[in-house]
C-alpha cells in the first residue's frame, strides 16, 4: 500500500492537471500495449497498435519498449514533471536529465528486466541515444495515440469536471475522497490499496498533483524518487474505449453537416447540450430547463447515444459532458 501524508499546506497546495499528459499517456499506454491484461474497451486498439508497429520494423521502438515492462518498475525521467505543460515540453525535459539520475534509474530497471545494448549509452547521458528514445516516443505517440487523441482528452476533461464539482461542494478534501475507490482519505493520508509495494510519500509542504489518466491502470501510480516534485496518476472512466481500428482520425464534421444535425436536435435538447458544456447532472439539467427529471434523462440519453455527452456516476449522481463532436455541434 502506498500512504501519502499531508499537511494543511499540502492541501491549499493540491491540483488536478490542467489536461490530458501526453507523455504519460504515452508511457502507460506502452504498459498496456505489453501487458497481458485483458481490457475489452481497449482490446480493439491493442490488436490496431500491434499490428502497425510488427509492419514497421525499422522503426520498432526496442528501447522505449524496454524501458516499459508491463508490471514493475519503470524511470521516472521518462515522466517528467515539466510534461504537465505539453509533449514538446517533457521530451526537452527528459532530453536534459542529468546523468547520475539516467544512471540510478536505469540500474533499478536493470534489476528487472533485460536492456538493450543502447541502454549503456543512455546511462551515459549520449545526446544522440536521448534524442532517439524522445523520438521513439514522438513516432510511437503519432501511431498510437493521435489517431484516437479527441477521445482521449474528451475522457480527462468529462474527469476533470467530475473533479471540479468535488471540490466546490467539498474543498480539497472533497476532491481526495472523490478518487474512490482507487484510494481512500483519511486522517490526513492518501492511502493507495494494492499498490505494487509498501511505501510512504510524505509531501512536507509540497503538495500533490493530481493526473488523470486514460491509460493508467485501476491502480493509481506515483514516482519512485520521493525527492521528485509529487505526483499521482489515477485512472479515468473510458467512456466505451477506442473502437477505431484503422488507424484512421475520427470524421471531421463539416459546417454545414453541423448545422443541420444542430436543427434535426430540437430545442429541448440543444438546451441540454448546452447546459452540459461545462458538466451538468441529471437533476440540474432538469432545474435549468424547468423541466421533468424523467425527461432530463431521456433527452440526455439520445444525446449520449448519439455521441454528443459522455456521462459518468458519482454515488447517487450522473455527470453529462460534451464530447468533441458535442462540443463542436454546440459552437457551430
Amino acid at each position: 500500500m502506498l500512504k501519502i501524508y499531508f499537511t494543511a499546506e499540502d492541501i491549499l497546495r493540491t491540483r488536478v492537471a490542467p489536461a490530458a499528459d501526453a507523455v504519460w499517456e504515452t508511457v502507460l499506454s506502452l504498459h498496456v500495449l505489453s501487458g497481458d491484461a485483458r481490457d475489452p474497451l481497449l482490446s480493439a486498439w491493442r490488436g490496431g497498435v500491434a499490428r502497425t508497429l510488427r509492419r514497421e520494423v525499422t522503426h520498432r521502438p526496442r528501447l522505449l519498449l524496454a524501458l516499459n515492462p508491463p508490471r514493475g518498475y519503470f524511470p521516472d525521467f521518462l515522466t517528467p514533471y515539466e510534461s504537465r505543460g505539453g509533449f514538446e515540453a517533457g521530451l526537452e525535459a527528459l532530453r536534459s536529465t542529468p546523468v547520475p539520475r539516467l544512471r540510478r534509474e536505469l540500474t533499478l530497471v536493470a534489476a528487472g528486466a533485460a536492456l538493450p545494448s543502447s541502454a549503456t549509452a543512455l546511462a551515459d547521458g549520449e545526446p544522440d541515444v536521448l534524442r532517439h528514445l524522445t523520438d521513439s516516443m514522438t513516432h510511437y505517440r503519432a501511431r498510437a495515440l493521435a489517431p484516437y487523441w479527441a477521445r482521449i482528452e474528451a475522457a480527462v476533461e468529462a474527469d476533470r469536471k467530475r473533479r471540479a464539482r468535488a471540490l466546490l461542494d467539498g474543498g480539497v478534501e472533497g476532491l481526495l475522497e472523490s478518487l474512490r475507490p482507487a484510494v481512500r482519505w483519511e486522517d490526513g493520508v492518501l492511502s493507495v490499496p494494492g499498490y505494487p509495494s509498501d511505501r510512504e510519500l510524505h509531501l512536507d509542504g509540497r503538495g500533490l498533483l493530481l493526473v488523470p489518466a486514460f491509460f493508467c491502470a485501476p491502480t493509481p501510480v506515483a514516482l519512485l524518487d520521493p525527492t521528485l516534485p509529487p505526483v499521482l496518476v489515477y485512472p479515468v472512466d473510458r467512456l466505451g474505449g477506442l473502437p477505431r481500428t484503422d488507424g484512421r482520425p475520427d470524421p471531421v464534421v463539416s459546417g454545414a453537416e453541423r448545422t443541420a444535425l444542430a436543427a434535426l436536435l430540437g430545442r429541448t435538447r440543444a438546451e441540454v447540450l448546452a447546459a452540459s458544456a461545462d458538466g451538468c447532472t441529471t437533476g440540474e439539467v432538469a432545474r435549468r430547463l424547468r423541466i421533468s427529471p424523467a425527461a432530463a434523462s431521456q433527452h440526455t440519453a439520445v444525446l449520449r447515444n448519439a455521441g454528443l455527452l459522455v456521462s459518468s456516476r458519482d454515488r447517487n449522481t450522473v455527470l453529462h459532458t460534451l464530447t468533441p463532436l458535442g462540443r463542436a455541434m454546440l459552437h457551430s
